[in-house]
C-alpha cells in the first residue's frame, strides 16, 4: 500500500475494499427496497392471488441465521488461534449456505404445488423474482465463504491484516443477506397479513 493509501485509509478510518463493499450493498438495498415498494403497488392495484408462505420459507430463515452465528464464530476462532473451531465452523457456514438454497427450492417446489407457478398470477411472480434474486446473492457470498475455505485450509495459518481484511468482508456480506433475507421474510409475511 503507497504511503497516500495509507493516509487516506488512516484518516477514514475504513479499509477501500470495505467501502466499496458497503457501497455494493447499498446499490442492492434500493434495488430490493425498489422490488418491494413495487410489490405494494402492484398489490393495491388489485388481481392478487393469496396464498399461505411455505413453511419451508421460514426453515431457510433459521438456517440462514444458524450460518451467521457459525461464520461470526469461525471469525472468533480464527482470531483467538483456534485453528480446529475456525475451519470447521467455516465448513459449517458453507453448508448451511447450501442447505439455505436446497430449503428455497424446496419452497418454490411447494408453491408450483400449491398452483402458485412464476408466469400465473403477479403476487407468486414477485415471490419468486425477491426469493431468487436475494438466492442469486446467496451464491455469490457461499462463494466468498468457499475461497475463506481454501484459505483455512490450505494456506498456514496466520492472522495477517489481509487475510483478516478478508474473512471480515467475507462476513460483512454473509450478515448483510442474512438481514436482507429477515427483512424479505418480515415484509412477504406482513403484507399476507394485511
Amino acid at each position: 500500500m503507497s504511503t497516500l493509501e495509507n493516509t487516506v485509509y488512516s484518516r477514514n478510518k475504513i479499509h477501500p475494499q470495505k467501502f466499496a463493499l458497503l457501497v455494493s450493498c447499498a446499490s442492492v438495498v434500493m434495488l430490493f427496497a425498489a422490488l418491494t415498494s413495487a410489490y405494494v403497488v402492484r398489490q393495491a392495484a388489485g388481481n392478487w392471488l393469496e396464498f399461505p408462505m411455505p413453511v419451508l420459507f421460514l426453515y431457510s430463515t433459521l438456517t440462514l441465521i444458524v450460518s451467521s452465528l457459525t461464520l461470526h464464530f469461525s471469525y472468533k476462532g480464527f482470531l483467538a488461534g483456534n485453528v480446529k473451531s475456525y475451519k470447521y465452523l467455516l465448513l459449517l457456514t458453507f453448508a448451511l449456505g447450501v442447505l439455505f438454497i436446497y430449503l428455497q427450492y424446496k419452497g418454490w417446489m411447494a408453491l408450483v404445488s400449491m398452483g402458485v407457478e412464476l408466469g400465473t398470477n403477479p403476487s407468486g411472480s414477485f415471490l419468486y423474482v425477491l426469493s431468487g434474486l436475494h438466492a442469486a446473492h446467496i451464491l455469490g457470498g457461499l462463494a466468498a465463504v468457499f475461497v475463506a475455505i481454501l484459505h483455512a485450509f490450505i494456506l498456514p495459518y496466520e492472522v495477517s491484516a489481509k487475510r483478516k481484511l478478508r474473512f471480515e468482508m467475507t462476513q460483512i456480506y454473509w450478515h448483510f443477506v442474512d438481514i436482507l433475507w429477515i427483512y424479505l421474510i418480515v415484509f412477504l409475511w406482513l403484507q399476507q397479513q394485511s
